[in-house]
């Protein structure tokens, strides 16, 4: 994450996906108490960075998860 220039809401929105694993768009705007445009902000430079994933969400198909995305894990193959 240090080698990356991310804004504060950025590194904010890192560190609770980190956290707290999977989360919606909704649960994101109310753990960091952050505006939602600004969340929505987040989100995108984190996903041009290549840092988060977004998921299907099975229990309301209406709703995005963002998970981070653990550059230390190596993919099965």
């Amino acid at each position: 994450m240090d080698d990356v220039n991310l804004p504060p809401s950025s590194k904010k929105i890192l560190l609770l996906l980190e956290d707290g694993g999977a989360l919606t768009h909704k649960e994101l705007v109310r753990l960091s108490s952050l505006a939602p445009r600004t969340v929505r902000y987040a989100l995108k430079r984190l996903k041009d960075n290549d840092m988060i994933v977004e998921k299907f969400n099975f229990r309301d198909a209406r709703q995005i998860l963002y998970e981070y995305k653990d550059s230390r894990l190596v993919p099965v193959q």
